[in-house]
């Protein structure tokens, strides 16, 4: 294809393709680039916050500031327990060894086990899994 042309392989974004093409005539300069799935939580996330925005009718929206932190926003935010460990810390020693805590209940190990289906657990790095095949 050439440049200015694109293609929609789903029929279900067919719609949003078609919308996308006209409110481009609404600006005058715009540019799209193809992102990789596994490369694409920052432009998931610029999807959840434009979903939750209520569109003017005019012809001018306000630019968004956006700024990249230096560092994940899961260094900053994580809570510690009364046991001095976060809240994950079960989950993570499940993933890495298959261990349980000590002096857990069968029902106690049976939920750490299906909790930690949900999550992934990548060098030292524990992400949570989503429906999408995403990683949090």
């Amino acid at each position: 294809m050439g440049q200015g042309e694109w293609a929609t392989k789903n029929d279900k974004i067919l719609q949003y393709a078609n919308l996308a093409q006209r409110l481009c005539k609404m600006f005058t300069k715009i540019e799209f680039r193809h992102t990789l799935r596994d490369q694409n939580e920052f432009a998931d996330a610029l999807t959840k916050i434009a979903s939750m925005i209520q569109h003017p009718e005019s012809s001018h929206i306000d630019p968004l500031q956006i700024s990249l932190k230096e560092e994940h926003a899961y260094n900053s935010l994580m809570e510690v327990e009364p046991d001095g460990k976060p809240w994950y810390n079960d989950i993570k020693m499940y993933l890495e060894k298959r261990d349980y805590p000590e002096g857990i209940t069968s029902g106690q190990k049976k939920t750490v086990r299906r909790m930690a289906n949900s999550f992934f657990l990548n060098k030292e790095i524990l992400y949570k899994r989503t429906s999408y095949l995403g990683l949090l």
